[in-house]
């Protein structure tokens, strides 16, 4: 099913819903009823579906306690791993893939990051308190859609709206804020909701109550949907950035980048996105460390805004043995990425073909091995020991600034140039 086939009036069945018949969802259903309770499919994988997108998660709510699910799970032969028991959850794992099945709740006392909830088994009151409309959306075992909030109408229009008053379900999860504008720059196909965009300003210094991985997580997502230009817009013009302790953000830097992914047919990089629209400044390493360090990165994210963070001056301008010795010096992914940083910084049109050519470079150059190791340079007569690694270094600096020459005479003739003036 595509978003041009999806019927505009609510269907009362899901179809074409394989996911719904695999194994492992059929024997969570069946192990919740065995167990005397009913358990419905929610969210993302409901509202995935309705849109012809893929399903890669499938999530259940059920109206019994986390101790029954734990015992129907045992009863039924699936591993259950209490991963959020406190709020109601439970992950029932079958052939290594976990399916998490929560049960009916409502918020009795929130604080912004978490919730002291109490069980229900009242489905229209756990969609209540849900974030989204079109996240409370049900169907049963057989695809049977349960819509107790309009989210399909909502979700069929493109319109992201929040459950109910949108100030208090953003109390309930700052977090919300985030996912507001992500679910925005993913699925809306309106104007952003007056209603939700009011709440996130007003709540946004709640934002810095929230653990640096959730907010991380949320950019990572946002940053490459199909709006995420406009939704990043929005939250810098209304100090949500700000808000949430990550400093002054470029969106005009994000639109360009953005236009020039989309001329050379490039998935967006949400790492490379994400110092389009926050780095820079006129400390770009400090930024990045700041960055880092506020966000909690992996080592490895962190590099990769060091190394953004050096600023090279990349252009058009470089003859073609200037541009082959920085592809040489930096690697393929960190020239593309730098190319990439400069473009967007500068004022060439996102189709600019000399810049196109720049970038193309990295898949159309294969890096030359450096041809000469350190018993080439003994045998040349420099002593074993540390003029070794000077001579070789000294070696390497020539053969780049010669254009990488393969001619292993004209090589071995300045090695021993090297070699002799030790």
């Amino acid at each position: 099913m595509t978003n041009s086939q999806t019927p505009s009036v609510r269907p009362d069945f899901l179809t074409d819903a394989e996911w719904l018949r695999e194994d492992g969802v059929q024997r969570v259903f069946k192990a919740i009823a065995d167990q005397g309770g009913e358990a419905r499919v929610v969210g993302g994988a409901v509202r995935n579906h309705l849109l012809g997108e893929p399903v890669a998660e499938v999530d259940f709510a059920t109206d019994l306690l986390p101790d029954e699910v734990m015992a129907a799970a045992k009863a039924a032969g699936l591993r259950a791993v209490p991963t959020g028991y406190e709020h109601g959850t439970v992950t029932l794992v079958h052939a290594h893939k976990g399916y998490e099945v929560t049960t009916l709740r409502r918020d009795v006392e929130t604080f912004g990051r978490r919730a002291r909830v109490s069980y229900t088994r009242d489905w229209t009151e756990d969609a209540a308190r849900r974030d989204i409309t079109m996240n409370a959306l049900y169907c049963d075992a057989s695809g049977r859609l349960s819509d107790p909030m309009g989210g399909y109408e909502d979700l069929m229009a493109g319109r992201v709206r929040f459950i109910g008053d949108a100030g208090e379900r953003i109390r309930e999860d700052y977090l919300r804020t985030l996912r507001f504008f992500r679910f925005f720059a993913h699925y809306a196909k309106t104007e952003i909701d007056p209603a939700g965009l009011e709440a996130c300003i007003a709540e946004r210094r709640g934002l810095r109550k929230l653990s640096a991985e959730r907010i991380f997580h949320e950019l990572m997502r946002l940053l490459t949907a199909p709006r995420a230009v406009e939704a990043a817009r929005l939250m810098s013009e209304n100090a949500i950035f700000t808000g949430a302790d990550l400093g002054r953000a470029r969106p005009e830097m994000l639109a360009r980048l953005a236009q020039i992914e989309q001329a050379l047919d490039a998935a967006p990089d949400p790492v490379l996105r994400l110092w389009a629209l926050l780095g820079g400044g006129s400390a770009p390493e400090a930024r990045a460390e700041s960055l880092a360090g506020r966000l909690r990165v992996s080592s490895q994210v962190r590099g990769r805004l060091q190394m953004m963070a050096a600023e090279r001056q990349i252009s058009p301008a470089l003859a073609q043995t200037e541009r082959r010795a920085v592809l040489y010096a930096l690697g393929p992914q960190v020239y593309r990425e730098q190319v990439l940083l400069n473009w967007a910084g500068g004022s060439a049109d996102a189709g600019d073909m000399n810049w196109k050519i720049l970038f193309d470079l990295a898949e159309q150059w294969s890096l030359p091995d450096f041809p000469v190791k350190g018993a080439d340079v003994v045998a040349a007569g420099v002593p074993a020991g540390p003029q070794v690694g000077k001579v070789l270094k000294s070696l390497e600096l020539w053969w780049i600034a010669a254009g990488f020459p393969e001619d292993r005479a004209e090589i071995d003739a300045q090695l021993h140039r090297l070699a002799e003036a030790q």
